[in-house]
């Protein structure tokens, strides 16, 4: 068997395991009808929203593959599509999966902890195993297809764009209804979160849908797959004639994804046992077992003096060197990741000092909610960007560059199992809204909002493993960017001496900033007109306050859905103009200075924003456990406004900033033949 043969029906099984899934939590119980009726309004403003903006982004992705198709060819035209159309898939399968698990994850919180978790995981799992099923089914099918190391990039750059835009747009939508329900509904009307009387709850709890679920599935579909092109761009440029370099990358995917459907099955939980606990177990076995099965791929891949032409596939040509430096490269993307999770945890948990801290604060005021919080994000910073610094440095002196992209596929290789852990969040979320506006008893938001808590740090830490593992991806990259260079006899040297280096410095540097405003600014257009709506109807329609009359969702869905589409183009498109200006006129130098001044600033920007805004959501729900004063108090008021602030941090801008930094290296990657 060939390792693309091995790859492909692994990605088929790996979709087939996720139909699984999915088949076994639809056979459960929508519950009542007035249950059913909200998850139809829920389900239907999803699907609305999707199919609007696949519409705007297909004006653009056409534009796009027809620009590509005659500046760089068929090939990488065509992997453009594909690529697109996969993150699109996926995206679309990811919303379709929690509007499906959510409102029966309510239905099973009637029967304990233990029912709700179960089926949420089970939903979550769904999305979890179609990204990287799809993600491997299309990586190791296009480069079986083409063997076109370009035309991969092409691939990329379909699964970048629609990532950005599926972020942005669904952060947009989340955000800005979010924002809007709670600072008219909450802050104004003294309402509670997920009150039916408020116009805004159901568009509210569609944004958890395409921003967390369709969004989320969208960006970790790209960073996967850019992961492992990135891994094999630079396995083909540093072992010349050496296959099984390029192949190294999907093999481990594939590997890990065995790993992960047996890591599934050590994800339980008792009703008096610790959730997050009963999800790490099923990450920590998923990382032990592919552990394992790197050693067994890296050893059939390194030629050894004995063996060099033993092993299981055929039609290879072995790697030069020693399997332990390279499995030691490998474990050191495995290790970041455990990091990165532990250290996310840390700060964005009701258990630590830094959302405990947020909370304390809340009880002096707005103003030091917001400065504490703003203290923490920042600080939130440090341990991930030593974290990835030694990791990379580490993973150098084991195996060279090669080893940095050995230890960035790994990392992303666990892909399977963190958005399953990830998923998990919205559908919780989903799932206690649904419990509010049905009415329903006292004991299910007992169940649901332990859950909905511990869901929202989930997605936080996946966000921060997203971001990291963008990190390291865009090293690779960026290490691909200069050899090819090298190749074309450009040079690759980024003197600081030279000027055009540090023109392409500062502009790559600021870029992550200007679009977290732009991202930020759109969150805050788009929620005042949320906010005008929500006010015009509690002052028009008669009787929303006394419970006689029903809000028109759909009016304030429809609002907020426009104005989402609209505030997305702007920021999604400027990486790309940006970077083929300084490409095009400034020259490779500047694009290099370009590239690392987007990738340093764009973590830490990234980072602070995903971190600190979790943190500022959970002290608002530490304080509404009945800590600080609890929910009503001076001090709640207060974490509201904080959580108001950290919405489009974590769920807008933070995480577009992800597939952002790889637009930026792969189309200074595509631009290289015109340097």
């Amino acid at each position: 068997m060939t390792i693309e043969n091995f790859a492909l029906w692994t990605g088929i099984i790996s979709i087939i395991f996720a139909l699984w899934l999915r088949h076994s939590v639809r056979k459960h119980s929508e519950g009542d009808e007035k249950m059913k009726e909200i998850a139809e309004a829920i389900r239907a403003g999803s699907k609305a929203f999707l199919k609007r903006q696949f519409k705007t982004v297909l004006i653009v992705g056409i534009a796009i593959t027809v620009i590509i198709y005659f500046y760089l060819g068929k090939s990488i035209a065509e992997g453009f599509v594909l690529g697109a159309l996969a993150s699109s898939l996926a995206a679309y399968l990811g919303m379709q999966t929690a509007v499906m698990a959510n409102v029966r994850v309510t239905e099973a919180a009637k029967s304990g902890l233990k029912q709700a978790f179960d089926l949420a995981f089970r939903g979550g799992a769904v999305t979890g195993f179609l990204v990287v099923g799809l993600g491997l089914l299309v990586v190791a099918g296009f480069w079986n297809w083409t063997h076109n190391l370009a035309a991969l990039i092409g691939v990329g750059f379909g699964g970048s764009l629609i990532s950005v835009f599926s972020r942005l747009g669904g952060g947009i939508f989340t955000k800005a209804a979010d924002v809007g329900a709670d600072l008219v509904g909450k802050t104004e009307a003294g309402i509670p979160e997920d009150d039916p009387r408020n116009p805004a709850v159901i568009a509210d709890n569609v944004g958890d849908n395409v921003g967390d679920c369709a969004g989320m599935a969208a960006d970790l579909f790209e960073t996967y797959t850019v992961t492992l092109i990135a891994g094999m761009l630079l396995g083909g440029a540093a072992f010349a004639g050496a296959n099984a370099a390029i192949l190294m990358p999907i093999l481990m995917g594939a590997v890990a994804v065995w790993a992960s459907v047996i890591g599934f099955y050590f994800v339980k939980v008792s009703d008096n046992n610790n959730i997050m606990l009963g999800l790490y177990k099923g990450l920590v076995a998923s990382g032990i077992l592919s552990a394992a099965g790197f050693y067994w791929a890296i050893k059939e891949l390194v030629a050894m003096p004995a063996n060099s032409n033993a092993g299981y596939f055929k039609n290879i040509v072995k790697i030069p060197g020693d399997a332990g430096s390279y499995f030691s490269a490998a474990l050191v993307g495995l290790a970041v990741v455990l990091g990165m999770v532990l250290i996310t945890e840390y700060y964005t948990s009701k258990k630590f000092r830094p959302v405990r801290s947020i909370a304390k604060s809340s009880e002096s005021g707005h103003g030091t909610n917001i400065i504490i919080g703003l203290a923490m994000s920042l600080e939130s910073t440090a341990l991930p960007s030593l974290l990835i610094a030694f990791g990379a440095f580490i993973a150098f002196q084991f195996a060279g560059l090669y080893g940095v992209a050995l230890a960035a596929a790994a990392m992303l290789s666990m892909a399977g199992i963190i958005v399953a852990i990830d998923s998990f969040g919205p559908i919780t979320d989903n799932a206690g809204g649904i419990a509010e506006m049905a009415g329903l008893s006292k004991s299910v938001r007992e169940i649901t909002d332990p859950l909905d808590a511990v869901g929202n740090t989930t997605k936080a830490v996946t966000k921060g493993y997203a971001i990291a593992s963008a990190g390291l991806a865009a090293m690779v990259l960026f290490a691909a960017y200069t050899t090819a260079l090298k190749t074309k006899g450009l040079g690759a040297l980024f003197d600081l001496s030279n000027p055009l280096v540090i023109t392409g410095l500062f502009i790559g540097g600021m870029l992550p900033y200007i679009f977290a405003s732009l991202a930020m600014k759109a969150v805050g257009k788009s929620a005042g007109a949320v906010v005008l709506e929500v006010r015009r109807q509690f002052r028009e329609i008669k009787g929303i306050m006394e419970g006689t009359a029903k809000p028109d969702y759909a009016r304030t869905v429809d609002i907020v859905t426009k104005a989402a589409l609209r505030e997305m183009i702007l920021p999604a498109l400027l990486p790309i103009f940006i970077t083929l200006a300084v490409g095009l006129l400034l020259g490779p130098q500047a694009l290099g200075g370009l590239l690392i001044g987007t990738i340093l600033t764009g973590f830490f920007v990234a980072i602070s924003m995903t971190s600190g805004g979790a943190a500022w959501d959970n002290a608002k729900k530490f304080i509404e456990e009945g800590n600080h004063g609890g929910k009503g108090s001076d001090a709640h008021k207060a974490a509201v406004t904080g959580d108001t602030v950290g919405d489009p941090y974590k769920d807008t801008a933070g995480p577009a900033i992800n597939p952002m930094i790889k637009v930026v290296n792969i189309v200074a990657l595509l631009l290289i033949p015109f340097l």
